[in-house]
């Protein structure tokens, strides 16, 4: 990715006190490696003790969020596949909240993109876990995924054993539901392209299938991430923040990829890293470190700094 200035932008240039923090994982507050540094557990513990609420928005999902599980307090909540759904952290990530993909939708997509881009390979994401065609790349799959064509694995009677993702949400009396997703729906329709720029996948798939579904990208390949129609990191943690009473002036976000842009800018305060693509750097007015240099951590030191200096 694009390497923009290494110097963080000074902290929120807002007379809005920020009480919400959303980032991004991978390229974002992770290190290249996959982990949280110790000054970064440091920043996000020092955040919540000060009242501000950290949200982790990531495309990953809930089965994927073992990394920063220790790292979320209070609410304990996190947004997942691109704001698919909304997952407790403090309950071993289990969904609370999903916003799914209709069958006959992803299946309209599928035929859209095999005609625009033959060679194309597809997964789907449901709640349970993650299914795949064979010739679709094999990336941190799960073993005991269905392997079949994509038709047949967003076919009306197709079934998979219920996974521990799928015994929510519960009631808020805390008694779970019966059942609780029991058909297991999509959340997330994944298309890879051996060959394709992936920015021009990206553009191909929107010109052909845009007004089907929400189509965006996260990874350096050509692999899409299709959700439905509207649903974006952006829309959910709107969603979440108007249940709490918290503005979008209120909420400071980081990002590096085309799947953060909708959110950093309905954000009131937003960071590019200094690893983010271009597109990301071309919507953001602020920069800050790496993710390697810890960038989020950078500016909710500075937040912290300069609000006690406020006090």
């Amino acid at each position: 990715m694009t390497d923009a200035s290494a110097t963080p932008s000074r902290g929120p240039d807002t007379a809005v006190a920020p009480r919400l923090i959303a980032t991004d994982l991978d390229g974002t507050l992770l290190h290249d490696d996959k982990t949280v540094s110790d000054r970064t557990i440091a920043a996000l513990a020092a955040a919540e003790r000060a009242g501000i609420e950290v949200f982790f928005v990531t495309g990953r999902p809930a089965r994927w969020m073992g990394v920063v599980s220790d790292h979320v307090h209070g609410h304990g909540l996190a947004i997942c596949a691109n704001g698919a759904a909304v997952v407790d952290l403090h309950r071993g990530g289990r969904i609370v909240e999903v916003s799914p993909l209709e069958r006959t939708v992803a299946l309209a997509v599928v035929d859209a993109l095999r005609g625009a881009a033959p060679g194309t390979s597809f997964a789907v994401e449901r709640t349970g876990g993650i299914h795949y065609e064979p010739q679709y790349p094999p990336l941190l799959l799960d073993p005991a995924a269905v392997v079949a064509p994509a038709e047949k694995l967003l076919a009306e009677d197709f079934v998979t054993p219920l996974g521990p993702e799928a015994s929510l949400p519960e009631d808020p009396a805390g008694a779970p539901e019966a059942p609780a997703f029991p058909d297991q729906p999509v959340i997330k329709l994944l298309a890879h392209h051996p060959e394709l720029d992936p920015d021009a996948f990206l553009a191909l798939a929107r010109t052909v299938a845009g007004d089907l579904a929400s189509f965006t990208r996260s990874s350096p390949t050509a692999l899409l991430e299709i959700s439905g129609p509207g649903v974006s990191k952006a829309g959910t943690l709107a969603h979440c923040c108007a249940e709490r009473g918290i503005a979008p002036e209120e909420v400071v976000a980081f990002g590096d990829m085309p799947n953060d842009i909708e959110m950093l800018t309905w954000a009131g305060t937003a960071y590019a890293m200094a690893n983010a693509h271009p597109d990301v750097l071309a919507a953001t007015a602020r920069r800050t470190a790496s993710n390697n240099d810890d960038g989020v951590a950078v500016v909710i030191e500075r937040i912290l700094q300069d609000g006690h200096r406020q006090r």
